[in-house]
């Protein structure tokens, strides 16, 4: 063997035992999480299944990478197109409405409860924009965007991307089921598990397309659903603390969630010239995600 594949085998050894230390840092990190809050707040632990599932939709849409070479461009467009649509029906049914709910039963009126979540969606798109510039990451068709990403591989530009996009999820996972009823908030996140199968299995593609392994792309795809259930531990904590947070915790999780529907997923699933599937793909996903939390409230 060569003094370059030698280096080459242990760089590759070495990004294992990297990724795994992280899986096992996140795992050790939610559970003990999830044991102190648990305790006291029993909305803490089924936040934490409910994004224990949509993690594990991540990693089931990733497995078929094992199996598959490529994915046509049409179903991939298709299937963003899938999971934009469950996200906007999500944010308005299972986060907007329940916001504006909560705020009269605060005792707002209808113009202070429009303007209390109205503001916490802007402020939801603010955060999210706001990491969107500053932390570098890389879009799967448009390339690389944020500030100085020369420093960093290519490999980490793309978790970072894929870190923007599932956060907002984990938190909405957490504040729906720590401010909405438990069939609502459980028809949230069976949506948004719903919507990461096809979301785990286009990231696992497009790794593959970009020159990694099945291995690498399939367990990179897998563990992009880590950051779900520990964001909604996190939104299900922090609401838990006061009644005044919740509706604009519904909102803040609402306005990131469209911030990542408008600023990532609907250019992506535009740019190759498919924007018809893209579009029946976005209408199919709003009409199941509606009949979920119609048939679940």
């Amino acid at each position: 063997m060569t003094t370059d594949a030698r280096i080459a085998t242990r760089m590759t050894a070495l990004r294992a035992c990297m990724w795994m230390f992280l899986v096992l840092a996140g795992i050790t990190g939610t559970y003990h999480g999830w044991r102190v809050l648990s305790a006291h707040h029993q909305h803490v632990s089924d936040a934490l299944l409910g994004g224990l599932v949509a993690g594990g939709a991540t990693a089931l849409g990733a497995l078929p990478v094992w199996f598959c070479q490529t994915l046509s461009g049409k179903l991939q467009d298709s299937l963003l197109g899938f999971g934009a649509g469950v996200m906007l029906a999500a944010s308005a049914f299972s986060l907007v409405m329940p916001a504006v709910a909560a705020a009269g039963d605060l005792g707002m009126g209808t113009w202070t409860a429009g303007l209390v979540v109205g503001g916490a969606i802007l402020l939801g798109a603010a955060a999210l924009l706001v990491l969107d510039q500053s932390v570098p990451h890389e879009h799967f068709i448009k390339g690389r965007e944020g500030t100085d990403p020369r420093t960093l591989r290519r490999a980490w530009l793309f978790v970072f991307a894929i870190t923007l996009h599932n956060l907002p999820e984990g938190l909405a996972i957490g504040v729906g089921y720590a401010g909405t009823d438990a069939l609502r908030a459980s028809a949230l996140a069976i949506g948004i598990a719903i919507q990461d199968v096809p979301e785990g299995l286009v990231v696992a593609v497009a790794l593959r397309a970009a020159g990694y392994g099945r291995g690498f792309a399939t367990a990179i795809g897998m563990a992009t659903g880590l950051i779900e259930p520990v964001g909604a531990v996190i939104g299900a904590a922090l609401i838990g603390v006061s009644a005044q947070l919740l509706p604009w915790g519904l909102g803040f999780a609402a306005g990131a969630m469209l911030f990542v529907v408008s600023h990532e997923i609907i250019p992506e699933s535009h740019r190759k010239g498919h924007e018809a599937w893209a579009t029946c793909g976005l209408m199919l996903g709003f009409v199941l995600m509606t009949l979920l939390d119609t048939a679940l409230a």
